[in-house]
């Protein structure tokens, strides 16, 4: 009995499988990125902004501050390590809940946009709110 073919035979079957799921799983990442995108696009026009400007890494969070009347150069504290992402992510939450404010939703929509921001971002995309401004306190 030759052991090498089994083990070959078992090595064959398991890269074929996996890599079935790779790439169904890049597939369905790329396409979540667009709608992403789109949404993300759609707001931004909704705005007032030109919608390419969310396809710009680091350049969509300087147009998504402006709309929320947060200060950009606040972005730049991200790059201060570890403290710098904690501060990010603070103005973040900020900015959606600043965000659905302006588009007259309530802050349960916030909440909803902090936690499943694909969802809530699409809903905020397609439905008929409109953009008022951020709210001054």
């Amino acid at each position: 009995m030759d052991y090498t073919t089994g083990y070959e035979y078992l090595n064959n079957t398991s890269e074929g499988a996996s890599s079935g799921l790779g790439a169904g799983y890049m597939i369905f990442s790329l396409l979540v990125c667009i709608f992403g995108i789109v949404c993300m696009w759609k707001v931004f026009k909704k705005a007032g902004k030109k919608g390419w400007e969310a396809i710009i890494p680091i350049y969509n969070l300087v147009v998504l501050f402006q709309i929320c009347g947060i200060n950009p150069w606040i972005l730049l504290l991200a790059l201060i390590p570890i403290i710098g992402q904690i501060v990010l992510m603070v103005y973040l939450i900020i900015a959606y809940v600043r965000l659905a404010h302006a588009f007259g939703k309530s802050s349960g929509f916030a909440v909803g946009l902090i936690f499943l921001n694909i969802i809530f971002m699409a809903i905020l995309a397609f439905d008929n709110s409109s953009y008022t401004g951020v709210p001054s306190k």
